[in-house]
Protein backbone atom coordinates (compact mmCIF):
# COMPACT_ATOMS: atom_id res chain seq x y z
CA UNK A 1 0.00 0.00 0.00
CA UNK A 2 1.46 3.15 -0.96
CA UNK A 3 -0.04 6.49 0.96
CA UNK A 4 0.54 10.15 -0.52
CA UNK A 5 0.10 13.11 1.65
CA UNK A 6 -0.68 16.10 -0.18
CA UNK A 7 -2.22 19.57 -0.11
CA UNK A 8 -2.95 20.97 -3.98
CA UNK A 9 -1.33 23.66 -4.84
CA UNK A 10 1.94 22.61 -2.51
CA UNK A 11 5.16 21.98 -2.84
CA UNK A 12 3.85 18.04 -2.77
CA UNK A 13 2.07 18.96 -6.15
CA UNK A 14 5.48 17.96 -7.79
CA UNK A 15 5.23 14.48 -6.31
CA UNK A 16 1.81 13.97 -7.53
CA UNK A 17 3.53 14.59 -10.91
CA UNK A 18 5.77 12.04 -10.38
CA UNK A 19 3.19 9.43 -9.06
CA UNK A 20 1.24 9.87 -12.32
CA UNK A 21 4.73 9.48 -14.18
CA UNK A 22 5.05 6.63 -12.31
CA UNK A 23 1.69 4.92 -13.36
CA UNK A 24 1.30 2.93 -9.61
CA UNK A 25 -1.88 3.15 -7.58
CA UNK A 26 -1.69 5.35 -4.57
CA UNK A 27 -3.92 6.18 -1.90
CA UNK A 28 -4.38 10.30 -1.48
CA UNK A 29 -4.79 11.78 1.74
CA UNK A 30 -4.99 15.44 1.81
CA UNK A 31 -3.63 17.74 4.29
CA UNK A 32 -5.46 20.97 4.60
CA UNK A 33 -1.88 22.76 5.21
CA UNK A 34 -3.91 26.32 5.19
CA UNK A 35 -6.89 25.36 7.25
CA UNK A 36 -7.99 27.49 10.21
CA UNK A 37 -5.70 26.17 13.22
CA UNK A 38 -3.65 25.13 11.57
CA UNK A 39 -2.75 20.69 10.72
CA UNK A 40 -4.14 18.87 13.88
CA UNK A 41 -0.60 17.53 15.81
CA UNK A 42 -1.69 14.04 15.25
CA UNK A 43 -0.13 14.69 11.64
CA UNK A 44 3.58 15.03 13.37
CA UNK A 45 3.75 11.23 13.72
CA UNK A 46 4.36 11.59 9.70
CA UNK A 47 5.96 15.06 9.47
CA UNK A 48 7.42 16.42 11.73
CA UNK A 49 6.58 20.13 10.51
CA UNK A 50 3.50 18.86 9.68
CA UNK A 51 3.98 19.85 6.31
CA UNK A 52 3.62 18.19 2.65
CA UNK A 53 4.94 15.74 0.64
CA UNK A 54 4.81 12.79 2.93
CA UNK A 55 4.46 9.05 1.68
CA UNK A 56 3.95 5.88 3.77
CA UNK A 57 5.12 2.24 1.90
CA UNK A 58 3.99 -0.87 2.89
CA UNK A 59 3.94 0.49 6.55
CA UNK A 60 7.41 3.13 6.23
CA UNK A 61 7.51 6.93 6.40
CA UNK A 62 9.19 8.93 4.05
CA UNK A 63 9.90 12.72 4.11
CA UNK A 64 11.40 15.22 1.73
CA UNK A 65 10.85 15.86 -1.72
CA UNK A 66 14.31 14.67 -2.58
CA UNK A 67 14.59 11.57 -0.47
CA UNK A 68 10.61 10.74 -1.79
CA UNK A 69 11.73 11.29 -5.15
CA UNK A 70 14.75 8.48 -4.93
CA UNK A 71 12.89 6.37 -3.08
CA UNK A 72 9.84 6.05 -5.36
CA UNK A 73 11.76 6.02 -8.88
CA UNK A 74 13.79 3.58 -7.48
CA UNK A 75 10.81 1.25 -6.14
CA UNK A 76 9.22 1.18 -9.19
CA UNK A 77 11.99 0.85 -11.60
CA UNK A 78 9.95 0.06 -14.68
CA UNK A 79 8.71 3.46 -15.35
CA UNK A 80 12.71 3.93 -15.87
CA UNK A 81 12.81 7.54 -14.40
CA UNK A 82 16.06 6.90 -12.66
CA UNK A 83 19.28 6.66 -13.88
CA UNK A 84 21.15 2.97 -12.12
CA UNK A 85 23.98 3.35 -10.05
CA UNK A 86 27.19 3.65 -12.42
CA UNK A 87 25.48 5.82 -15.15
CA UNK A 88 27.04 8.92 -16.37
CA UNK A 89 23.73 10.26 -15.25
CA UNK A 90 22.99 8.86 -11.87
CA UNK A 91 25.53 12.02 -10.49
CA UNK A 92 23.75 14.74 -11.84
CA UNK A 93 20.44 13.22 -11.25
CA UNK A 94 21.17 12.75 -7.60
CA UNK A 95 22.91 16.15 -7.01
CA UNK A 96 19.82 18.02 -8.64
CA UNK A 97 17.46 16.19 -6.68
CA UNK A 98 19.23 17.52 -3.57
CA UNK A 99 19.37 21.23 -4.76
CA UNK A 100 16.02 21.72 -6.08
CA UNK A 101 15.38 20.55 -1.97
CA UNK A 102 18.68 22.28 -0.53
CA UNK A 103 19.24 25.48 -2.55
CA UNK A 104 16.77 26.32 -5.01
CA UNK A 105 13.51 26.17 -2.54
CA UNK A 106 15.37 28.29 0.30
CA UNK A 107 17.38 30.80 -1.47
CA UNK A 108 14.44 31.82 -3.45
CA UNK A 109 12.14 31.83 0.12
CA UNK A 110 15.15 33.93 1.20
CA UNK A 111 14.64 36.33 -1.75
CA UNK A 112 11.05 36.67 -1.72
CA UNK A 113 11.14 37.24 2.28
CA UNK A 114 13.73 40.45 1.28
CA UNK A 115 16.41 38.50 3.43
CA UNK A 116 19.87 40.53 3.33
CA UNK A 117 22.75 38.22 3.44
CA UNK A 118 26.35 37.54 2.30
CA UNK A 119 26.41 33.52 0.77
CA UNK A 120 28.64 32.13 3.44
CA UNK A 121 25.47 33.19 6.43
CA UNK A 122 23.35 30.63 5.13
CA UNK A 123 24.56 26.80 3.60
CA UNK A 124 22.16 27.53 0.57
CA UNK A 125 23.94 30.58 -0.61
CA UNK A 126 22.42 33.75 -2.76
CA UNK A 127 19.30 33.15 -5.10
CA UNK A 128 21.40 35.04 -7.89
CA UNK A 129 23.65 32.50 -7.78
CA UNK A 130 20.90 29.82 -7.70
CA UNK A 131 19.61 31.36 -10.79
CA UNK A 132 22.59 31.48 -12.71
CA UNK A 133 23.23 27.71 -12.34
CA UNK A 134 20.13 26.32 -13.05
CA UNK A 135 20.34 28.87 -16.37
CA UNK A 136 23.66 27.30 -16.70
CA UNK A 137 22.64 23.86 -16.32
CA UNK A 138 19.23 24.28 -18.59
CA UNK A 139 21.37 25.55 -21.58
CA UNK A 140 24.02 23.13 -21.41
CA UNK A 141 21.62 20.03 -21.51
CA UNK A 142 17.74 19.71 -22.00
CA UNK A 143 17.03 18.15 -19.12
CA UNK A 144 17.67 18.07 -14.92
CA UNK A 145 20.15 15.31 -15.13
CA UNK A 146 20.91 15.42 -18.89
CA UNK A 147 19.41 14.34 -22.67
CA UNK A 148 16.41 12.73 -20.94
CA UNK A 149 13.64 13.36 -18.66
CA UNK A 150 13.85 11.93 -15.12
CA UNK A 151 11.80 11.99 -11.80
CA UNK A 152 14.64 15.19 -10.93
CA UNK A 153 12.43 16.83 -13.99
CA UNK A 154 9.38 16.77 -11.76
CA UNK A 155 11.23 18.56 -9.19
CA UNK A 156 13.09 21.05 -10.78
CA UNK A 157 10.12 21.33 -13.72
CA UNK A 158 7.71 22.05 -10.72
CA UNK A 159 10.16 24.43 -8.64
CA UNK A 160 10.57 26.61 -11.81
CA UNK A 161 7.03 26.87 -12.87
CA UNK A 162 5.41 28.00 -9.48
CA UNK A 163 7.91 30.47 -8.82
CA UNK A 164 8.52 31.92 -12.35
CA UNK A 165 5.02 31.35 -13.51
CA UNK A 166 2.80 32.14 -10.58
CA UNK A 167 4.68 33.63 -8.14
CA UNK A 168 6.71 35.64 -10.51
CA UNK A 169 9.56 35.44 -8.24
CA UNK A 170 12.16 33.51 -10.82
CA UNK A 171 13.16 35.69 -13.79
CA UNK A 172 12.10 34.00 -17.11
CA UNK A 173 15.41 33.57 -18.57
CA UNK A 174 15.15 31.85 -22.45
CA UNK A 175 17.03 28.19 -20.90
CA UNK A 176 14.05 28.08 -18.14
CA UNK A 177 11.08 29.17 -20.68
CA UNK A 178 12.49 26.48 -23.00
CA UNK A 179 12.73 24.02 -20.75
CA UNK A 180 9.34 24.32 -19.56
CA UNK A 181 8.30 24.17 -23.18
CA UNK A 182 9.64 20.75 -22.99
CA UNK A 183 7.88 19.12 -19.72
CA UNK A 184 4.70 21.06 -19.83
CA UNK A 185 2.73 19.11 -21.66
CA UNK A 186 3.66 15.62 -20.61
CA UNK A 187 0.59 13.59 -20.11
CA UNK A 188 1.63 12.53 -16.40
CA UNK A 189 1.83 16.30 -15.87
CA UNK A 190 -1.49 17.32 -17.38
CA UNK A 191 -3.02 14.63 -15.15
CA UNK A 192 -1.50 15.62 -12.12
CA UNK A 193 -2.65 18.82 -12.60
CA UNK A 194 -6.10 18.41 -13.61
CA UNK A 195 -6.60 16.56 -10.22
CA UNK A 196 -4.92 19.02 -8.33
CA UNK A 197 -7.30 22.01 -9.12
CA UNK A 198 -9.91 19.52 -8.69
CA UNK A 199 -8.93 19.15 -4.96
CA UNK A 200 -7.83 23.43 -5.01
CA UNK A 201 -11.30 24.39 -5.90
CA UNK A 202 -12.85 22.37 -2.91
CA UNK A 203 -10.27 23.55 -0.50
CA UNK A 204 -11.83 26.47 1.60
CA UNK A 205 -8.66 28.39 1.53
CA UNK A 206 -8.91 28.62 -2.29
CA UNK A 207 -12.70 28.86 -2.34
CA UNK A 208 -12.53 32.60 -0.45
CA UNK A 209 -9.46 33.51 -2.94
CA UNK A 210 -11.72 32.28 -5.79
CA UNK A 211 -14.95 33.99 -4.47
CA UNK A 212 -12.70 37.38 -3.72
Amino acid sequence: MLKFYHAPWSRSSSVLWLLEELGVEYELTEIDIRQEGGVPENYRRIQPSKKVPAIEHDGVVITERAAITIYLAEAFPNAGLAPAVGHPMRGPYLSMLVYCDSVFDPALAAKVQGWKYESNHFSFGLADDMVNYIDRILTERPYAAGDRFTAADTQLASSIGYTMQQMKALPERPSFIAYMDRVKDRPANLRAAEKDQEMAIKTPFFQKQFAG
